[in-house]
């Protein structure tokens, strides 16, 4: 089982985090009784600047749930393919080729799913097997690759892809000022990607995924998550989260690696999902391990911000570009919504 490679796309709206704050104190004027507090908040995420899907002025048109969820089915088609062409030219396959397709979102609802409503566009066979999976949030990243690896192990001779379109931007609400929501309009942004992941018969290069691990933690329904009502997706952010990291992270990465006959020095690539500084803060103290081990996950979160699902795969991108000696290990982490963590280990 292998990832022959991984695919992006962004929106071509991209504005520097001062832009952005300079908007929303504008978007929040007379809501905000101390209105310097949104700038520090957006300013602490550590984010430059982010990608959107609809120019500025445009998120003023959007008066409703549903049209909210127009323009997330309109440009999340839209990136699917970009990513997903991009994904499958590196690997030098073409639609016909993909035996199953795992697609991810937790920013928008499409019935047809996004990536049925590609089938016509990209001409995939009418017998590909579809799995949309919504609800896992950041951690359907790492959980993707594991669940595209688990089909290929089960079917050595097929093609699976992973497919994530997240558009955060498209989520905002306006009426809210709860710092749960001014954190989140300065920290998320929106993207794509996509991950091709063969089964052993395959003969494409690419990192092994040796092993995969799931861990839901029980009591923390409340941690993160949306609440879905009339107004659309409002966000359930507590600040738990680097707590938890804390707490179980480095118990699940040796208990994970131990099953392998690894340690933690075992590991030399660290692909982790950019949740936001408090939460890597936490994960370098939780593993031991030097912010330098984590730099491509820093700049990540400076460069786009974080992308939920799709942020992960931005970071498996960028290692995947860089020099790894046959025998060189990498250890996937993701954290999402249940609250629960996903951990893959890639072998090159």
């Amino acid at each position: 089982m292998r990832i022959a490679s991984v695919g992006r796309a962004f929106p071509g709206h991209y504005y520097t985090q001062e832009e952005l704050i300079a908007r929303f104190q504008q978007v929040f004027r007379g809501t905000l009784r101390n209105g310097g507090r949104l700038a520090r908040i957006h300013r602490n995420t550590r984010v430059e600047g982010r990608h959107l899907a609809l120019p500025l002025d445009d998120y003023e048109k959007l008066d409703s749930f549903g049209s909210a969820n127009d323009a997330f089915i309109d440009c999340a088609v839209d990136l699917a393919e970009l990513s997903l062409c991009d994904a499958l030219e590196q690997a030098q396959l073409t639609p016909r080729d993909i035996d199953a397709i795992f697609s991810v979102s937790v920013t928008g609802i499409a019935a047809p799913s996004i990536e049925a409503r590609l089938a016509g566009r990209l001409a995939l066979r009418p017998d590909v097997k579809r799995i949309p999976i919504f609800g896992l949030g950041c951690v359907a990243g790492t959980a993707g690759i594991a669940r595209a690896a688990d089909y290929v192990k089960a079917f050595p001779e097929q093609v699976a892809v992973l497919l994530s379109v997240e558009l955060c931007s498209l989520t905002f609400q306006r009426g809210d000022p709860s710092v749960p929501n001014l954190i989140a309009s300065g920290l998320f942004g929106d993207g794509s990607a996509a991950a091709v992941v063969v089964g052993a018969e395959r003969g494409e290069s690419g990192p092994r995924v040796v092993a995969t691990r799931s861990t839901l933690y029980p009591d923390t329904g409340r941690v993160m998550g949306w609440e879905i009502g009339g107004g659309g997706f409002r966000i359930v952010l507590s600040g738990e989260v680097p707590s938890l990291v804390r707490e179980h992270v480095r118990s699940d990465v040796d208990r994970f690696l131990n099953d392998q006959g690894l340690r933690l020095s075992d590991v030399d690539r660290f692909i982790c999902h950019p949740g936001g500084p408090k939460v890597l803060e936490a994960l370098e103290e939780a593993l031991g391990q030097p912010r330098e081990a984590f730099a491509l996950t820093w700049r990540s979160l400076r460069e786009v911000g974080n992308l939920s699902s799709a942020s992960v795969l931005m970071v498996l991108h960028e290692t995947l570009g860089q020099q790894n000696p046959p025998g060189t290990r990498g250890l996937m982490i993701s954290m999402g919504p249940g609250f629960c963590s996903e951990l893959a280990l890639l072998e090159w």
